[in-house]
């Protein structure tokens, strides 16, 4: 298969002649050589590169989660490196100066939280304004595009882990929300979508004969992004997601719980294609560090039958259940609770401490069955 990369180099980079370009790009802006587009771009002899743009986890994918990253110079290049993860999200009128047309080339991991598919509707946004032109370059969605899970964000919880009322497994690439985000959204601006050659909507990544460049530090395994759906919800509680051990997002416990106990209770619930694990855990950083922590590592046994977001809302409602003392939801820094910005909604935490996730999974349907027909005529790969 080819990438929007590939394609782009091939031939369609040659609309863009003469034309000053900037790239928003990290480490994972790679062609399947593993040659970073950075260097692509700035080599070849047709591309007028003038500027690099930088998301969440800088442009070499150094910064931690939530980290402002600074605007700098590329050693290597020499180009200006405009953050748009620090002291703004949206581009300025200054920061485009540099350039006549915006190239967008990051791999996404399939969920919403994930914050590069809203630097992308923020730098729409600017190109609207400002008359600039927006190109993506197309990646595969790792955990297929042939599969949804969970609910719409709700207005009153909209923040940049859910900026646009999408579900939390939305199953398109970057290519098709951008094409969703102009037609749907209201980020008109001159988009061209540089489409894959050979990418089919049931590949997951190891399908797709790519190596996988992790997007950010904690993105490890393609088992991690298949459960990130469900277990992301974790960060909004006061349990370890598994930040500072191997296993982020399979991993996930608190020192005040027995990981036997939980195993035996959530696989009691028969969750389909996952299983969970007794283990113990040191986080080296984030919560609970250097802290013996219980919990359960969960294992994708059938990526097909597992819906992720489910099993998230189980473990979690076994968890405060289990432990109704010690469990809690935290808030952030504005005083909001982190985890209604996660889940889109104030209503699942009630559930949880009810021990209804169920019906919170019930009440999706409606919502994906209203996205699916959104989202159709903007399905670029069959």
């Amino acid at each position: 298969m080819k990438l929007g990369l590939d394609v782009f180099l091939d031939r369609e980079y040659k609309q863009f002649k003469g034309q000053k370009i900037g790239l928003i790009t990290n480490i994972t802006g790679v062609n399947k050589r593993l040659i970073p587009s950075i260097d692509l771009f700035h080599k070849h002899p047709a591309i007028e590169l003038t500027a690099l743009y930088a998301p969440e986890h800088g442009i070499r994918g150094d910064a931690k989660e939530g980290e402002k990253v600074e605007s700098t110079v590329d050693p290597y290049t020499g180009l200006p490196v405009y953050s748009l993860y620090g002291a703004t999200r949206k581009p300025s009128r200054e920061m485009l100066d540099p350039v006549d047309v915006l190239v967008f080339d990051l791999q996404d991991i399939g969920s919403r939280y994930y914050t590069f598919i809203y630097t992308m509707a923020y730098v729409m946004e600017a190109c609207m304004e400002l008359g600039k032109q927006f190109v993506v370059l197309d990646r595969p969605n790792p955990i297929s595009g042939a599969k949804m899970e969970g609910n719409l964000v709700e207005e009153d919880v909209r923040s940049f882990v859910g900026l646009l009322p999408i579900p939390n497994r939305h199953g398109m690439t970057v290519g098709e929300l951008a094409l969703l985000f102009k037609n749907e959204f209201g980020y008109d601006c001159e988009l061209t979508v540089v489409e894959m050659d050979g990418w089919k909507r049931e590949m997951y990544f190891d399908q797709t004969g790519l190596f996988w460049v992790s997007p950010s530090p904690n993105t490890t395994t393609l088992d991690m992004s298949i459960l990130y759906s469900g277990t992301c919800l974790v960060e909004g509680t006061n349990l370890s997601e598994g930040r500072g051990t191997t296993k982020p997002f399979e991993v996930i416990g608190a020192p005040f719980i027995d990981g036997q106990r939980l195993a035996k209770v959530f696989n009691q619930k028969k969750i389909n294609g996952v299983l969970a694990r007794s283990t113990s855990f040191k986080p080296f950083y984030q919560k609970y560090k250097d802290e013996l922590c219980g919990g359960v590592q969960l294992h994708v046994e059938n990526r097909h039958l597992l819906n992720s977001l489910e099993a998230g809302v189980i473990l979690l409602e076994t968890i405060a259940a289990l432990y109704p003392n010690e469990f809690s939801f935290i808030k952030n820094e504005n005083n909001k609770y982190f985890f209604d910005l996660l889940a889109g909604t104030k209503s699942l935490k009630q559930l949880i401490i009810e021990e209804n996730g169920r019906e919170f999974m019930n009440s999706c349907e409606n919502k994906l069955q209203y996205f699916q027909q959104l989202k159709e005529p903007y399905l670029i790969y069959k």
